[in-house]
């Protein structure tokens, strides 16, 4: 389901997936797939080096919204930045590091939950 996925636990990674799909009409599948690209396309920072989604959305709310209205979209640190057309993804402008990445995502937390009272949940996974 929509960021469900039973395992792997905290400690274990997926590093393959075989997945399974119902057939449905080309046609109609074909168009809710232009449909779905051209959202994404509109919404989310694409054609640019990113984490991807950071943050899960806490129950009721958008980790997004909550990262914009802290005053966060387009705040940088070195070579990463919250990104200017979705606050829940940060870019790398190409010379960005890892602790530049953590420090970022760490600063957003803080932010968040200072002003918000809302502890963010990191999707990001570091490995040390």
């Amino acid at each position: 389901g929509y960021r469900s996925v039973k395992g792997p636990a905290d400690d274990e990674w997926f590093v393959a997936g075989h997945f399974q799909f119902e057939r449905g009409d080309p046609a109609v599948l074909s168009q809710d797939l232009r449909q779905w690209i051209q959202k994404r396309n509109n919404s989310q920072p694409i054609g640019v080096f990113s984490c991807g989604s950071v943050f899960t959305n806490p129950p009721g709310e958008y980790a997004a919204r909550l990262i914009e209205t802290c005053g966060l979209k387009g705040f940088r640190i070195g070579g990463v930045q919250v990104s200017e057309k979705h606050a829940n993804f940060i870019v790398n402008d190409g010379r960005a590091t890892a602790k530049e990445a953590l420090s970022l995502i760490t600063y957003i937390k803080d932010v968040v939950q200072e002003k918000t009272g809302i502890v963010l949940t990191s999707e990001v996974r570091f490995l040390a």
